[in-house]
């Protein structure tokens, strides 16, 4: 498979950072540093990977609390999430303080993504897919080669994203699950932005909040 992965675990939230890269080229993306970048860049070292960029699937402090420092050490440019998170990002130092996390910088993405986008990780694409519902700027990251989903905090294994969130609506997160993730088939493989994997096909069946048999 030419698209590799690593989850590594961040924050007190186990928010699961994301290494991407292309086997041919050893050139990876960063998805959702949360924190705890120097775990994070050892990670990297360890498999012999050059950083290329960041990618965010959405703004919440436990997904990009670590993107200013890895940004601007690295001069790496930022991707993601869709504009509709602008105001989490810039509330992020608040979100710090209210979780009782160290201060943290806020940042402005180089470039904000879009339904229908892609991104590049070395020599291989990912479709964007916006998820609105868990925040309005939630996008998906999707590798259609290798079926491989990382869904942020859209779905868990047995669970979804909470919508008590300011901007979150529950019935966007119900519809870009059924409408937007299903579609894409029972075999995707996804990585949560919390937990284990799963696949599409496993949560169609057993997941109480968004199984099959709840909308049949």
């Amino acid at each position: 498979m030419a698209l590799q992965f690593h989850s590594v675990p961040v924050t007190p939230f186990q928010q699961n950072c994301t290494l991407l890269w292309c086997d041919d080229s050893k050139r990876a993306a960063v998805v959702d540093p949360g924190g705890d970048v120097d775990r994070i860049l050892a990670a990297v070292d360890e498999r012999g990977l050059k950083l290329e960029k960041i990618l965010l699937t959405h703004g919440h402090l436990d997904h990009v609390g670590g993107t200013k420092p890895l940004s601007r050490d690295l001069k790496l440019p930022v991707e993601g999430p869709q504009q509709a998170d602008q105001f989490w990002i810039e509330q992020i130092a608040t979100q710090a303080q209210m979780f009782g996390f160290p201060p943290v910088e806020t940042f402005t993405p180089d470039r904000w993504l879009n339904d229908g986008d892609t991104v590049t990780v070395g020599d291989e694409t990912l479709e964007v897919v916006h998820c609105p519902g868990h925040t309005p700027g939630h996008v998906i990251f999707f590798h259609r080669p290798s079926n491989l989903a990382l869904v942020g905090d859209v779905l868990f294994a047995g669970s979804i994203g909470r919508t008590d969130f300011p901007m979150s609506n529950h019935q966007d997160l119900l519809d870009s699950i059924t409408k937007k993730l299903w579609p894409l088939g029972d075999q995707v493989k996804f990585i949560p932005g919390h937990g284990p994997m799963s696949t599409f096909g496993q949560e169609r069946q057993t997941n109480p909040f968004v199984a099959d048999k709840r909308f049949g």
